[in-house]
Formats: C-alpha cells, sequence, structure tokens
C-alpha cells in the first residue's frame, strides 16, 4: 500500500507529552519523578508506602502459541489501554522492556505497533535507561567474583566442576553458548568449561523483576546458588560477600521507567525476562505501581499463555500475591490457519477447514484459563485486513460454545477508537467474580508439579525425566527446594517441546532433561526438548536492516 507507514515512521511523526505531564496524569510529582530526558523517567517505588488507594483491576493479556504470522500481544495491550482511557477509565500499562538479542535478531521489538505503540519506541528497543547494561554488569561482577575466589586459594572449596553460574551478554551470539577459558597460565585463572546465557536469561533478570523492596532484592541476590562444592553442598552468592556490590550496581535500575503510549496513557517499561527460558513477566515493582495508580493495570506475559501467563498466574501471582481479574487472550486469523497447516505464504486467502483445524489452540489456551485457573477471558482478534466475514464469525462462534466473547480489534490500525469493543468487554468481565487457583499446590513433589503443568496445561500424556533430571530432583529435594514453583523452559512454538507439533496435539510427552534450581528468584527451572539459553542470530538478521543517517534519525527499526 502507497501510504502504509512502518512502526519506527509512526512513532518518529507522533508527539509525546512532556514525562513529567504523563507523570502528573498518574499520580506521580516531585521527587519522585527522576527525568531520563524530556520523554523518559523513572519512577520512585517508595510513593508505595502507606498509599491508602486500593489497587485497581489487574488485567493479564496473552496470546495463543506463536506463529511467524505474528499474533500483536503488546500492540493489544497498549490498544487496549488506549481504548480503555477512550471510556473514561484511568489506566496505567505495564510491560517487559525489549532484549537487544530480538531486536537486532528476527522477532523485533517489544514496543507494540501501528497506531498501538509505546514511544520513544528507539529509545526502548535500544538501550532504554541503561536497565539491561546493570542486569549484565551485576551478572558478571558476580562471575569474576566466583573465579577470582578460585583463583585466590578456594577457600570454599568450589568444585570446578560443578560451577552453574554463567556469564551474560544481551544479544543472540551462538558462538558464545559454550566455551572454554581461564587459558594461558596459571596467572590467567583456572581453566574450564563455560558458556554465555543471554542478559533476559540470567537468574539477576528474574531476581529483579520479581523483587519487592531494595532489601528483597539484596537478600534474594545472597541467595543465588553459583556452584556446589565437593561435598555437594550449594555455595551462594552472599557466601562470596557479593550481594552489597550487586545491590549497587541495582539499586538505581529497580526504579521502575515510565513512558507513554502514542495516545498518552502512562506505561511502565521495566525488566524483560523471557518466557520461554525464564518467567517472562515485568518486574513486581512496576505492576504494583501500575496497580496503585490506576482503576486498571494492564499488563502482559511473553510468548503464548502455556507460557508466560502460566508462569504470571503460577509464579509472579504467587511469589507477589497478585489476584488478576480477567485475562485476555490474542489471535488472529492467518496465526490460527497456520496452526491448521495453511503455509505462510497462503494466509490472506480464505480457509475455513485451516481455520477450523487450527482452532483447538485457541480454545485449549481459553480453557486452559477458564477452568484450570478459573479466571474469566476474553478473545481479542487481532484484525488483518485479509480476513473475512466468514472466518471471523467462525472464531467468534467456537468461542461462544466456551462461554467467552471474541471481539474483533483494531487497535493496530486505528489506535485506541480500535479497541473500544474490546475495552467495554474487558471492563464488563473484570466485574465478574472468579475463583482464581494455581494449577498445582506448592507442597507436591517436583516431579509432581511439572506432570500437573504438562498434563493440565499443556495436555500432555505425561513426563519423561532423564536420568540426569532425576538425580537433580533427588538433590534438590534433599537440600529443601522442592516446595518451590516451576519455571517451565519449552519451545514457545508448541504446547509440546517439539517445536513442530503444532495447533493442540495430543498423544506426546514432554522430556525434562534438567532440573536447576534458581534460589534468588524462588523457583525451579526445568529444562525440556532442546531449549537453549542462548539464542543465535537468523540468516538475514534484522540488525542489516538498521542504519541511521547525517542527523542520527535511526531507519529500520521495523
Amino acid at each position: 500500500m502507497a501510504d502504509y507507514k512502518s512502526d519506527i515512521e509512526i512513532a518518529q511523526e507522533a508527539t509525546p507529552d512532556p514525562i513529567a505531564v504523563i507523570a502528573e496524569k498518574a499520580g506521580v510529582a516531585g521527587d519522585a519523578v527522576e527525568l531520563y530526558g524530556n520523554y523518559k523517567a523513572k519512577i520512585d517505588y517508595n510513593i508505595l508506602k502507606g498509599n491508602p488507594k486500593p489497587d485497581g483491576k489487574l488485567v493479564l493479556v496473552t496470546a495463543i502459541t506463536p506463529t511467524p504470522a505474528g499474533e500483536g500481544k503488546t500492540t493489544t495491550t497498549v490498544g487496549l489501554a488506549d481504548g480503555l482511557s477512550k471510556l473514561g477509565k484511568k489506566v496505567v500499562v505495564a510491560l517487559r522492556e525489549p532484549s537487544l538479542g530480538p531486536v537486532f535478531g528476527v522477532k523485533g521489538g517489544a514496543a507494540g505497533g501501528g497506531y498501538a505503540q509505546v514511544v520513544p519506541m528507539e529509545d526502548i528497543n535500544l538501550h532504554f535507561t541503561g536497565d539491561f547494561h546493570a542486569i549484565g554488569a551485576a551478572n558478571n561482577l558476580l562471575a569474576a567474583m566466583l573465579d577470582n575466589h578460585i583463583h585466590q586459594g578456594n577457600a570454599l572449596d568450589i568444585d570446578t566442576r560443578n560451577i552453574t553460574w554463567r556469564r551474560c551478554v544481551d544479544m543472540n551470539d551462538r558462538q558464545l553458548r559454550f566455551i572454554v577459558d581461564g587459558l594461558g597460565g596459571k596467572t590467567n585463572g583456572t581453566p574450564r568449561e563455560d558458556g554465555y546465557d543471554i542478559t533476559v536469561a540470567s537468574e539477576i533478570m528474574a531476581v529483579f523483576c520479581l523483587a519487592s523492596s531494595i532489601t528483597d532484592l539484596k537478600e534474594r541476590l545472597a541467595r543465588i546458588i553459583v556452584a556446589y562444592d565437593r561435598s555437594g553442598e550449594p555455595v551462594t552468592a552472599g557466601q562470596l560477600k557479593a550481594e552489597g556490590a550487586l545491590t549497587a550496581l541495582l539499586k538505581d535500575a529497580l526504579k521502575p521507567n515510565l513512558v507513554q503510549t502514542l495516545e498518552h496513557t502512562p506505561a511502565f517499561v521495566h525488566g524483560g525476562p523471557f518466557a520461554n527460558i525464564a518467567h517472562g513477566c515485568n518486574s513486581v515493582m512496576a505492576t504494583r505501581l501500575a496497580l496503585k495508580l490506576g482503576d486498571y493495570a494492564i499488563t502482559e506475559a511473553g510468548f503464548g499463555a502455556d507460557l508466560g501467563a502460566e508462569k504470571f498466574l503460577d509464579i509472579k501471582c504467587r511469589l507477589a500475591d497478585l489476584a488478576p481479574s480477567a485475562v485476555v487472550i490474542v489471535a488472529t486469523v492467518r496465526a490460527l490457519k497456520m496452526h491448521g497447516g495453511k503455509p505462510k505464504d497462503q494466509l490472506a486467502t480464505e480457509d475455513l477447514a485451516a481455520l477450523e483445524a487450527g482452532l483447538p489452540n485457541l480454545l485449549q489456551h481459553v480453557s486452559n484459563i477458564t477452568e484450570v485457573y478459573g479466571l474469566p477471558a476474553v478473545v481479542a482478534i487481532n484484525a488483518f485486513p485479509t480476513d473475512t466475514a466468514a472466518e471471523l464469525k467462525l472464531v467468534e462462534d467456537k468461542c461462544r460454545e466456551l462461554g467467552v466473547t471474541a471481539v474483533l480489534a483494531e487497535h493496530w490500525a486505528k489506535g485506541g477508537e480500535g479497541a473500544l469493543k474490546l475495552a467495554e468487554e474487558v471492563a464488563r468481565v473484570v466485574e465478574q467474580p472468579n475463583d482464581f487457583r494455581f494449577s498445582y499446590e506448592l507442597d507436591a513433589s517436583i516431579e509432581d508439579k511439572i506432570n500437573a503443568i504438562a498434563t493440565r496445561i499443556y495436555h500432555a500424556d505425561g513426563v519423561d525425566f532423564t536420568p540426569q533430571a532425576k538425580a537433580q530432583a533427588e538433590q534438590l529435594t534433599k537440600l529443601g527446594f522442592d516446595k518451590l514453583p516451576i519455571c517451565m523452559a519449552k519451545t514457545q512454538y508448541s504446547f509440546s517441546d517439539n517445536a513442530a507439533l503444532l495447533g493442540a496435539p495430543r498423544d506426546f510427552r514432554v522430556t525434562v532433561r534438567n532440573l536447576k534450581v534458581s534460589a534468588g528468584a524462588g523457583f525451579i527451572v526445568a529444562l525440556t526438548g532442546e531449549i537453549m539459553t542462548m539464542p543465535g542470530l537468523p540468516k538475514v538478521p534484522a540488525a542489516e536492516k538498521i542504519d541511521v543517517d547525517a542527523n542520527g534519525k535511526i531507519s529500520g527499526l521495523f
């Protein structure tokens, strides 16, 4: 289309309000607002203390299982918030910060799209306020202190073959997955096999996002297990006396970042763990501020509802004592047709058979939310011009059979105006009583909790634990970590641990190959299938299309 504008062009043409104006609109002023230029600010979380205002309604936006056709979860989150604002509601958004890995890789940024974005999108998608750099520095300081301790005599008797802490970098870099370091002789450290994670997979990112105060942050950092000694006992960051320095690096980053939507709705963008290898939610600090400042707090969780929403509900809500009022599940007709077997290059043509074959993916996510978690749900059909009336009716009819309303949302093209019907439906369902519950109880065994997620949420036949994972479960139970919640690391492209199984597969089992405790974050990570904690760049990375002109104007950033 001749009048098509890219996301960055739309964002660059916008006229944002000064961030001090947005802060005042949200109910924050004075010394609590720390300006980062004209359009970004950090907010002092201490304004939560003694604030008598009741919390607003918490609405989670999640999605069907991702496909290359796209779903638009962040875009819908922003559009819904702007739609509610147009209805006269006081709304605050709470999103994650984008990782540079996907920005320069294949997925793109995380600032929304079209006319449903948060701005300044270039800043948000690039260095922003430096939070990720602080998290990476803290992660790598802990690694340096660990290796230095070993070099300086190893008073804690650390087993150098059982070091669990890895360095990190916020980039997709497959070359760093497995390395050998400490080479070059005695003065250069102890040679050992090592590797890097992407920053969003670091436990420090998870700790950062789950901390409820700076004191809680420091206590969680001290509990991080970095290695095991020769007798099999865990060695922590606290034993290395690292928690004070780590907290010093993170103290400013811990303050949530305030920006705005294109329609000037206040938005916190803070923290950014991936949902396929971590818990996939923005910071507890930002969510609590959004709840306290708004009558509606609209947040999102990464990838499909089997990953981000499951972890938001089973981990974040449990650990932070949050109670959602409703869940929005985003779907596109195009993506559902892909789940039904239609090739990506043929999605523009009507195909009711492919759509019907793919619909079980959406319906399984819906039934998980309503039946397993006991929460009201709304389906947001993120509109595309190629959607036909017959296709939209089929989605609406199938959702109605489950007692859930499907609403066509046109926020990408029309902003908040295009999300008014969605906003009206969300405003209706949040007033309904709900029976929110978790998918498993904490007092179950590690194996039983993992089995509950696999059978109740993924609809697998069961779980197979490798001998290594069985031994790890036994060791973690012996060490007293068996009552922690579970953070599943699984492919985002399927309910199963096999990315090729689209739709709502049946007759499969999930293989758990590794278990590790994130004692600071407060959960056990279960790695399934071939999931990795350091992605790689694609054959043609997005970085190749990004440029800057002589005036410093960026192009090609989506």
